[in-house]
């Protein structure tokens, strides 16, 4: 299977329809069909530990405030993988990870996979992200989960290569260009070492480019892009799917190794 990174911006790309979410629907439907997809979303965080989702029925968490009850309406009933979900908790030496029925599946997972994978047929868990752990860290634990792609698991890492959720322009509308230097200045940065494969660079984000502290404030929504490249082979180069900029700076680029 190949591995994707998503930048999922708001949970509003649910219900609307716009180049991203156009391009994701036909992103899902030129991809194989997998047995299962394991998500790494930038809105489960566990400091101190790794955990992995192991219900039969995740439910469908609304992981925010202040938007429209139609989006709080939804739902995203796809089935979930124990099985699978347990033996991806088995490949990870970095750090134990613990089994969990607590979560389900939040924002940064079925607003994506809603126009993806429309149907909600295909078996999903989650696996969460130890925010107390360095770059570093998160790329080994891809890495050791790559295995999963060879049993027909798609890896999906879901999060905003530019997250900054205190210097957005909420009122530009969707463009190529970012509307603040700094946004497209990261964004570029990162693209340029994905094409040279420096996963250390990658990994080592704040020292990247000097719009780092402010494209990654905090790095909850870029740690998600480290585990699909941590999966994806040293040879495989990173596609973009999509690229462009919501709300002025986050960056929505879309990637596909593989």
């Amino acid at each position: 299977m190949p591995v994707v990174f998503v930048g999922h911006g708001s949970p509003m790309n649910a219900v609307r329809q716009n180049a991203f979410t156009h391009h994701l629907q036909q992103w899902g439907e030129t991809l194989p069909r997998p047995k299962a997809i394991l998500s790494i979303s930038a809105h489960w965080l566990t400091p101190g530990l790794t955990a992995v989702d192991v219900q039969e029925r995740p439910r469908t968490i609304h992981d925010f405030g202040g938007f429209p009850p139609e989006l709080y309406a939804m739902r995203y009933p796809a089935p979930g993988a124990p099985e699978i979900a347990n033996a991806a908790a088995a490949r990870v030496k970095q750090a134990k990870v613990i089994s969990t029925s607590d979560w389900g599946l939040d924002h940064g997972t079925w607003t994506v996979l809603h126009h993806m994978f429309p149907r909600a047929d295909v078996p999903v868990f989650q696996l969460s992200i130890d925010y107390d752990k360095p770059g570093a860290y998160h790329l080994l634990i891809g890495r050791e989960l790559a295995g999963l792609r060879d049993q027909g698991v798609l890896i999906l890492g879901s999060g905003n290569i530019v997250h900054n959720l205190r210097a957005t322009d909420r009122e530009t509308p969707d463009s190529s260009a970012a509307s603040r230097p700094w946004a497209g200045a990261f964004d570029a940065a990162v693209v340029k070492a994905l094409a040279g494969r420096d996963d250390k660079a990658l990994a080592n984000y704040s020292t990247l480019d000097a719009s780092a502290a402010q494209a990654v404030p905090t790095p909850d929504h870029y740690f998600p892009l480290l585990y699909s490249l941590g999966a994806a082979g040293a040879a495989e180069s990173a596609r973009s799917v999509f690229e462009g900029f919501q709300a002025g700076t986050l960056s929505m680029r879309c990637l596909q190794f593989g």
